[in-house]
């Protein structure tokens, strides 16, 4: 079992679309997402609750957590997004970084967007590594 790590700053968007669009596409014995962020938010940020919610994805019970070399111990991969240089160092934890803009404060369609585009580098992510969720 695999455990990729999806972090950004408030982990109350883009990691957390994320870590559920991989959750849904992963085969659950194979491979498992966790999302967190350096300075979390009290609540996901809820244009990206109503872009989740568009697609059949409820994230509404979904808590922000932080990101600590303790919470990372055991992962395989952090996928970080504009934590930067706040996001934590963890040995031998390979690490990629997706440049995507804060969907906080922005239109519907502007969320939409960094959705589509969150979906789009989760499944080739998931694809090329042999998680996807068998079809079927």
């Amino acid at each position: 079992m695999k455990t990729v790590i999806f972090a950004c700053v408030h982990n109350a968007g883009r990691s957390q679309m994320s870590a559920a669009f991989f959750n849904q596409l992963a085969d659950p014995a194979k491979a498992r997402a966790l999302s967190a962020g350096t300075h979390p938010a009290e609540r996901v940020h809820p244009e990206v609750l109503e872009a989740m919610r568009e697609i059949g994805i409820d994230l509404s019970a979904a808590r922000p957590a932080k990101l600590t070399a303790e919470f990372a111990q055991g992962a395989t991969l952090l996928v970080t997004m504009g934590c930067g240089d706040e996001c934590p160092y963890v040995p031998g934890l390979r690490r990629d970084d997706w440049p995507l803009q804060d969907p906080k404060g922005g239109s519907a369609d502007q969320v939409r967007g960094i959705r589509d585009d969150i979906r789009r580098r989760v499944v080739s992510l998931v694809e090329a590594n042999g998680w996807m969720r068998a079809k079927g």
